[in-house]
């Protein structure tokens, strides 16, 4: 191979890396590497300046060969792709190479070994890119239709935005109702508009759009073809059970999320009097005057906050929940609007009224409700009392850590949200799912609402706990995503895909189970010879596939073995 001619830019990274790992030795060991013709240090490579830096050394040093040692590629894969097409060089003959998360903070109590790992690092960067070749993005024609799957609060406004701009949506939700769990709601904090109206609002606004159409009871079972182009089976049910097929370009799915329910006998739950939060909600949304259940009037109740949130001992459920705290005190405030002389006590580990919320909170104390704190590891007791009351026994941090006993008519365990069983669903778009059980996003800050299949997108609570403004404005972003493909008709897909070297495929069909996304078939050559055969639209570029290839015809581009190879050579090459 010719004389290659590459750049290397170490990053600093604030302090993140350099703080960690000696950055001007990286660079004084890897400067004198064959091929590298600048290497330079820089406080954030991800700045304008050292952007522009970079820009002008593609310019003016004719670099054909780009190593950016900083990050995750998850964060700026597409900052410096950009930098290197806006400066006239191939975008995939750029290396990222995560010197952060994989060195630097994983190795903060070794600044030597640190600094020796990420030479070796950038090194194997280096082999890689010296092998690389130019690659382009692949091509495909999109359908100008969205489904969006979950009629929820954000799925029916993502569904009017995407008509709103003139794309055509095709709108199915599992139940017969649209609506999710903000049609079950009264008033809704700030605004006090009822739950049950703005759903109402937004159907009939759906509803009106010619180029809208919606399906209650129905599912998606199957989808098929490639990014921009899906084939999808629906299947209704209830009178008219069928199933159906279209064709669309991208996919939102807004499925929303269940409601932790407590196991008989949790915080007392099983006990008469003992209710859960979406329980009690209805509880207050059902009428006005005094609270009544069972026949007498609540005159005290209690709220054990974190149920089925944060649990630990490897419980399924350890995240924080995020809506709980604001929808309790919402909640109270409500019960003092319906009584005034109600008494209302607040069980807490921590308070995350966040944000505008806080105000709600600090609202609720001013019109008397009290707040005491429990240990994590001693939360309250519930049981029934010699009265006939319930008696909640709780040890209060905030005063002098005494054991409290607190008799009460009504016990509201504040449950948090869980993630709905989409089993089916999952398996049919391929949705990577994260440990906590919600569907995952590419990134949190920078895509939010992507996923690592092309064209689906993620956004309401089915992605992790959010209130319901939280849910639209991730619904809109999902719009802003979809949009952006399908109103050019035309998107480019990553090169970096699985490909198959017909002279050595043997039509084993190993291959051909293997791949999750059911990109391999075999095809025919015109020879009359039959080959394993790669889709590139819907190849994600996983690799799964090569090492499986007993002929080792496949290769992934970008990722070649060659490549790898070279890579840990440069791993293993001696750090002087």
């Amino acid at each position: 191979m010719s004389e290659r001619k590459i750049g290397v830019y170490v990053c600093h990274c604030g302090g993140n890396i350099s703080d960690y790992v000696d950055v001007d030795r990286v660079v004084d060991a890897v400067k004198g590497e064959e091929d590298v013709v600048v290497a330079r240090t820089a406080m954030f490579t991800c700045s304008d300046a050292t952007q522009q830096e970079i820009y002008d050394d593609i310019q003016q040093l004719g670099l054909d060969g780009l190593v950016v040692a900083s990050c995750s590629p998850k964060l700026h894969t597409f900052t410096f792709r950009g930098v290197a097409k806006r400066a006239g060089l191939n975008p995939f003959l750029y290396t990222q190479v995560n010197v952060r998360e994989q060195c630097s903070w994983a190795h903060t109590d070794d600044h030597a070994g640190a600094t020796e790992k990420a030479i070796r690092l950038v090194r194997a960067g280096i082999a890689r890119t010296r092998l690389l070749e130019p690659l382009e993005p692949t091509v495909v024609e999109t359908v100008p239709k969205t489904l969006v799957i979950g009629a929820g609060i954000a799925g029916l406004r993502a569904a009017l935005g995407l008509a709103d701009i003139g794309l055509s949506v095709v709108v199915v939700e599992r139940e017969a109702e649209v609506g999710g769990w903000v049609r079950r709601l009264g008033p809704m904090y700030p605004h006090d508009k009822v739950g049950a109206d703005l759903i109402r609002q937004l159907e009939s606004e759906v509803r009106r759009r010619e180029n809208i159409a919606l399906f209650t009871s129905a599912e998606v079972v199957r989808k098929a073809g490639s990014f921009g182009n899906y084939m999808v089976d629906i299947k209704t049910h209830g009178q008219s059970s069928m199933t159906m097929q279209l064709q669309v370009g991208s996919i939102i799915v807004a499925t929303g999320f269940d409601t932790y329910q407590p196991e008989e006998g949790e915080y007392g739950y099983g006990i008469e009097g003992v209710v859960t939060l979406p329980e009690y909600r209805a509880m207050l949304d059902a009428g006005e005057g005094p609270l009544i259940h069972h026949g007498r009037v609540v005159q005290s109740v209690a709220y054990v906050y974190c149920v089925g949130s944060r649990q630990g001992d490897g419980g399924p459920h350890q995240y924080c929940s995020r809506f709980c705290c604001s929808a309790a005190v919402h909640s109270a405030l409500l019960l003092h609007r319906r009584d005034p002389a109600a008494h209302q006590y607040h069980l807490y580990r921590d308070m995350r009224t966040y944000g505008r919320y806080e105000l709600m909170f600090l609202e609720s104390r001013d019109k008397g409700s009290l707040y005491l704190k429990f240990p994590e590891d001693e939360p309250p007791a519930v049981q029934r009392g010699t009265d006939g009351r319930l008696l909640v026994t709780v040890r209060d941090q905030l005063t002098d850590q005494s054991e409290v006993q607190i008799p009460v008519d009504l016990v509201v365990l504040v449950t948090g949200m869980v993630p709905r069983e989409n089993e089916e669903l999952v398996q049919a778009l391929k949705l990577p799912v994260g440990r906590d059980g919600f569907f995952n996003e590419i990134h949190p800050k920078l895509r939010p609402v992507e996923t690592v299949v092309d064209g689906v997108a993620i956004c309401g609570a089915c992605q992790f706990p959010k209130n319901a403004s939280e849910s639209v404005a991730s619904g809109l972003a999902a719009v802003t995503q979809s949009a952006a493909m399908l109103k050019r008709g035309r998107a480019e897909l990553d090169p970096q895909v699985a490909a198959v070297d017909p002279e050595l495929c043997s039509d084993c069909g190993t291959c051909y189970g293997i791949c999750p996304y059911g990109a391999i078939s075999p095809r025919d050559l015109t020879t009359g010879k039959r080959v394993a055969a790669i889709d590139p639209a819907t190849c994600k570029g996983c690799g799964g596939c090569a090492p499986e290839c007993p002929e080792r015809a496949i290769n992934l581009q970008g990722y070649t073995r060659a490549q790898i190879l070279a890579m840990i050579d440069g791993l293993t090459k001696e750090v002087v």
